[in-house]
């Protein structure tokens, strides 16, 4: 498990109504690591925000902390059904 994945993690579940529902998860895929975070499907608007400025906010976060660590990462947001 990575610090990207971590940072994630708290940041979805500070942000969500219903914490307990969120999951992420990560895999690498050719040396880029890829955090899905999974939420309720009327959570996904609120990690998203508004034109996306939260999911923006995130992604940077979670790639600030990957490469701190010397890794590359990114996000991808889902709902439970895994639907972007």
């Amino acid at each position: 498990m990575s610090h990207a994945r971590d940072v994630a993690e708290v940041v979805v579940k500070a942000l969500v109504l219903q914490p307990e529902a969120v999951r992420v998860t990560e895999t690498d895929q050719r040396g880029l690591t890829v955090v899905e975070v999974f939420v309720a499907d009327q959570e996904l608007g609120r990690v998203i925000g508004r034109q996306g400025r939260t999911a923006t906010a995130i992604r940077t976060l979670v790639s600030a902390t990957a490469d701190r660590d010397g890794e590359k990462a990114t996000v991808e947001f889902r709902d439970r059904d895994g639907r972007r």
